[in-house]
């Protein structure tokens, strides 16, 4: 009889704050589980609960989750699934307070445990990061195993990672410990790939036209291995797939170049074998790890002021004419002028149309100010008064607006032992978590151009360059990543060679005098690229068309290129068991 445990099964329900309050209890009911895990936290979310708490110093977590606990404790401690989430936000302390209340008045039996320490805005000055409205160090996942080593059956955590949600558990499961950094390396991989919930089942997907069941698609699951190994698969009788290309997709959201960095160990992606083990099972090996860094990358808000917005409808003629029109008006009409006035206009109009919709353009303006009055309804109003002596046919898309705050996301770095990473286990005891005694100088990955082959390919045709590759893209603060991904060893030969630097700001003009770093991943037959300012100070304070960079990749999938013809004519769903 092998002494090598089994492996575990770990489902998600979350990709973030707001997504499918049903998921735990289909994830409970859907098959079995040895626990749960949910991602609430981004950048964004970190403002939200800021705001939050603000207001209400008791507030500051994701409320959501209350809910969906007080729904399935019951079905939680009938099926013995314990939970590990870092929907504590702000104040993981108070959601654990709330969690208890809530298991008292049910008379059910699970016991709670919550990490922090993460939460040093009130040493961000000190620690030389200024004066944000919140400042939160990214934590690894040794707190969460200790908490699970003591008996918890639901962890709440604040900023932890969201890979470590996964990390922490594994490493409680087989008893990993720092050294262990290709299994810790497998984890974080893992936990990448289910972080975002439905992306890793068919969600957000460029061949999503292949997959049958594009209904409720199924959430997740891990099985990872005391070796760190994992198969990627979800609940039977689930919508979506699991598919190689689905796992492929996920692993390139929001990443930089091959060594991905959390702070128990360093994930070296170029490292990773994916296989088609059956259907809707995806096999994840062979990933290595090193040392992790020796700082914490910190998330940090700042207020930046007000921000404040209108859109006018130009139709028919002379749309640019209309368009100059107005601004000149607009600008020369406002009592003051603001520290920040980004003009927009977006040309959906076409000639002779049919609908008068299809005749018409779009001009957005968007301000941002520290002062109210600039940014507020003096700046709305300004262009109502303007609705009868402006261009033909003027009309608003919504009335006017008092404008909202709006914050600027930043990152920092410190030292992680100068974060104090705690535990507060079910019995009360609180407990301190050293960082890592590997951590070591990151070792920085540099960009590297295409192949530079000169490869014959044969007639081509010119066709979108998404008739062949698929691609994910997301937002790194205030830069983007695009994954571009091939299914088969000719045409990712093909891709590393045509798709340079140059040739994607040629086919993205947007982002033609930005930085651009390109990172080719030959073991996933990838390129990713990172842009860096593309989304200025964040998602936040973006006034960008597409703030979050989530169609980035789909439009220089839409982009046309000379295709080999033979790509083209040959079957392009026949490669997921590579």
């Amino acid at each position: 009889m092998s002494d090598t445990p089994r492996p575990i099964r770990i489902g998600n329900v979350s990709g973030f704050y707001g997504d499918r309050f049903s998921a735990v209890r289909e994830m409970l009911e859907g098959g079995d589980l040895d626990y749960i895990v949910g991602d609430y936290l981004a950048e964004l979310t970190m403002l939200i609960l800021g705001r939050d708490r603000l207001k209400n110093p008791d507030l500051g977590y994701a409320k959501t989750f209350l809910r969906q606990m007080e729904e399935n404790l019951e079905l939680l401690a009938e099926k013995d699934v314990k939970v590990i989430v870092n929907a504590g936000g702000l104040n993981p302390h108070g959601l654990a307070v709330a969690l208890r209340e809530v298991i008292d008045k049910l008379g059910v039996d699970r016991r709670v445990a919550f990490v922090n320490g993460d939460d040093i805005v009130g040493r961000a000055a000190e620690l030389g990061l200024g004066t944000p409205i919140t400042a939160n160090a990214y934590l690894g996942g040794f707190g969460i195993k200790a908490a699970l080593d003591a008996g918890a059956d639901i962890v709440v955590t604040g900023r932890v990672t969201d890979a470590s949600l996964v990390v922490g558990t594994a490493a409680s499961a087989f008893g990993w410990g720092y050294d262990d950094l290709d299994q810790l390396a497998g984890a974080v991989v893992a936990g990448h790939v289910i972080e975002c919930s439905a992306q890793a089942t068919g969600g957000n997907y460029s061949f999503f036209t292949e997959i049958e069941d594009m209904g409720k698609l199924g959430f997740p699951i891990a099985e990872v291995a005391a070796d760190g190994s994992s198969v990627i698969t979800k609940h039977e009788g689930t919508g979506g797939a699991v598919l190689v290309g689905t796992v492929t997709a996920q692993l390139l959201y929001e990443v930089a170049g091959p060594r991905y960095y959390n702070p128990d160990a360093t994930a070296r992606l170029d490292t990773i074998a994916l296989s088609q083990e059956g259907r809707d099972r995806v096999r994840i090996s062979g990933v290595k790890g090193e040392a992790p860094p020796k700082d914490l990358k910190v998330s940090m808000n700042h207020l930046g002021g007000i921000r404040n917005e209108f859109e006018v409808v130009l139709t028919g003629l002379d749309i640019e004419a209309k368009a100059a029109l107005f601004q000149k008006q607009f600008e020369a009409a406002l009592p003051s002028r603001p520290a920040e006035l980004t003009w927009e206009l977006v040309r959906l109009d076409r000639p002779d149309a049919d609908t008068e919709e299809k005749a018409s353009a779009m001009l957005r303006c968007v301000v941002r100010d520290a002062d109210p009055k600039k940014a507020g309804r003096q700046f709305t109003s300004t262009a109502v008064e303007l609705a009868l002596a402006s261009y033909p046919g003027f009309t608003l898309t919504a009335p006017p607006g008092n404008g909202s705050p709006y914050g600027v996301f930043e990152p920092g770095y410190v030292d992680a032992a100068l974060v104090p990473h705690q535990v507060n286990q079910p019995g009360g005891v609180t407990v301190r978590i050293e960082p890592s005694p590997l951590r070591a100088e990151p070792i920085v990955d540099q960009s590297v151009p295409s192949s530079g082959t000169t490869a014959e390919w044969g007639a081509t045709v010119d066709a979108p360059l998404g008739t062949v590759a698929g691609a994910r893209s997301g937002d790194k603060g205030g830069s983007a990543n695009i994954g571009l991904w091939a299914r088969s060893d000719d045409e990712y030969a093909w891709l590393d060679q045509i798709l340079s630097v140059d040739k994607l700001k040629e086919l993205l003009p947007e982002v033609a005098d930005l930085t651009v770093h390109r990172y080719p991943l030959p073991n996933m037959r990838a390129v990713n690229f990172v842009i860096e300012e593309v989304l200025g100070r964040g998602v936040a304070e973006n006034v960008r068309f597409d703030p979050q960079a989530k169609g980035l990749g789909e439009w220089l999938r839409s982009r046309v290129v000379a295709v080999p013809a033979r790509f083209l004519n040959e079957s392009t769903t026949t490669n997921e068991g590579n």
